[in-house]
């Protein structure tokens, strides 16, 4: 993508961040619909009006590009096999959201030929954009941003999430337990894209989190990199979009991270 294309992408990415988040404020405490995808994984009127919103905006100024998004799925650009792909979180914290708990948002990546150039995270109740661009630095509400300082576990506040598989949530109790024990404190908000970008904005110190799905993480993850953060697997591997764990922190505090999750994952 040119350095033109680049810039038009990132405007419509923000601009229906934007607008759907401000549909999102709107839709607060009036939601009639309310449908289950498993037994505590919901999808709102919202979160498809928000999705809908957003497929507009990016299929009216490029027809030709692919999208994966969380309610629709796969989606084909005009071109067949597109070189550019967005991914879509309409609404990162639904369950907050249907409880009226402010902590949820909308989270908006675009790949090119496979890794993630640009990513949009915007916080409706906070009015925060979140804006991170490959190579460029990520950005809030135009301040630059930047990892925290802590060098220490025992100094970190960190903060984590939980599968949405009733079954499978136990696994990251152990977790939570060491961590509880290593850190300042543990955080549990609900959403991941929120997580990430309070990485990247030096509001926490590090996360871990099990089972993100490409949207959840794709905005994210490139905010915490662009920030300086560092960004892994549970055993330290390279992360990939959909892989199975993430560890994302300042960088400094990360080895102890994962020495943290070894000692969870032996007990198991």
């Amino acid at each position: 993508m040119s350095v033109a294309g680049a810039g038009s992408a990132r405007e419509v990415a923000i601009d229906a961040a934007r607008r759907a988040g401000a549909l999102l404020r709107q839709k607060v405490g009036r939601v009639r619909e309310v449908r289950r995808k498993g037994p505590v994984d919901l999808v709102t009127e919202a979160d498809r009006a928000s999705e809908e919103l957003i497929l507009g905006a990016i299929r009216a100024r490029f027809p030709e590009h692919a999208i994966l998004a969380e309610e629709s799925g796969a989606l084909s650009g005009s071109a067949g096999e597109a070189a550019y792909r967005w991914l879509i979180d309409p609404l990162d914290g639904t369950t907050n959201f249907a409880h009226g708990y402010p902590f949820y948002a909308v989270s908006i990546a675009l790949e090119a030929a496979g890794e993630v150039v640009l990513g949009v995270v915007y916080v409706p109740p906070l009015d925060e954009l979140y804006v991170a661009e490959r190579g460029r630095g990520a950005w809030l509400n135009g301040r630059r941003l930047h990892v925290s300082q802590t060098a220490t576990l025992l100094e970190a506040l960190v903060a984590t999430g939980f599968l949405y598989d009733v079954d499978a949530r136990g696994r990251n109790l152990p977790h939570w337990a060491n961590f509880m024990h290593a850190t300042q404190a543990v955080r549990r908000d609900g959403s991941a894209a929120i997580d990430l970008c309070h990485v990247a904005a030096g509001r926490v110190d590090g996360y871990w989190e099990e089972g993100l799905a490409p949207w959840d993480a794709a905005a994210g993850v490139l905010m915490v990199r662009e920030a300086g953060g560092r960004v892994t697997g549970y055993r330290g591997e390279l992360f990939g979009l959909g892989g199975p764990t993430c560890v994302a922190s300042n960088g400094l505090i990360h080895d102890a991270m994962l020495r943290v999750l070894a000692r969870g994952m032996a007990a198991g």
